[in-house]
């Protein structure tokens, strides 16, 4: 029986239950970097981009990257070891998978991820920053955590992280 995606709220409560320190900054909805950079105005931290990807097996994965990372997607699957090149995933297996529209792909939808299919994989470069920014769950908000907060929030939904150098050394 399928369960709810989780809420904003319902993220930040788990949050808050984990112990880790969360600020949010809510905005109009914003569907692409670009929009996203237009709108944030001095939001600190690493500001990301976050790909919904699958292989032509079907195994999911979620790349999260700084937002101007230049990513390979024609050779990212011999580096992560997929089988065979990335597509992006379809809106209705990202919903059925993390539970969010596209617009809102955030690594907090490892929450919604009960059956472990989503691999979580972070660009090392975005690792550098100590504070870090990502919807929550939506479109309309920003939330910063720290790098170490987002490790532990992965490590509690059951999603190691691969952190992985998929871009050049972050600018």
């Amino acid at each position: 029986m399928p369960t709810t995606p989780a809420t904003s709220d319902e993220l930040f409560a788990y949050l808050d239950t984990l112990a880790i320190t969360h600020k949010t900054v809510t905005h109009p909805a914003v569907f692409t970097v670009e929009e996203a950079r237009d709108l944030r105005g001095a939001i600190a931290g690493g500001h990301t981009k976050n790909l919904f990807l699958r292989d032509k097996k079907g195994a999911a994965y979620l790349v999260v990257a700084p937002e101007d990372a230049p990513i390979e997607l024609r050779a990212l699957h011999r580096l992560l070891g997929a089988s065979g090149r990335f597509s992006f995933g379809s809106a209705a297996l990202l919903h059925e998978l993390l539970g969010v529209p596209p617009g809102s792909v955030t690594p907090f939808a490892a929450i919604n991820d009960k059956g472990h299919r989503v691999t979580v994989v972070l660009d090392a470069a975005l690792m550098m920053h100590e504070t870090l920014n990502f919807h929550p769950l939506v479109n309309t908000a920003t939330t910063s955590i720290s790098r170490e907060g987002l490790l532990t929030f992965l490590e509690s939904t059951g999603h190691s992280p691969r952190i992985e150098p998929l871009s050049g050394p972050a600018e």
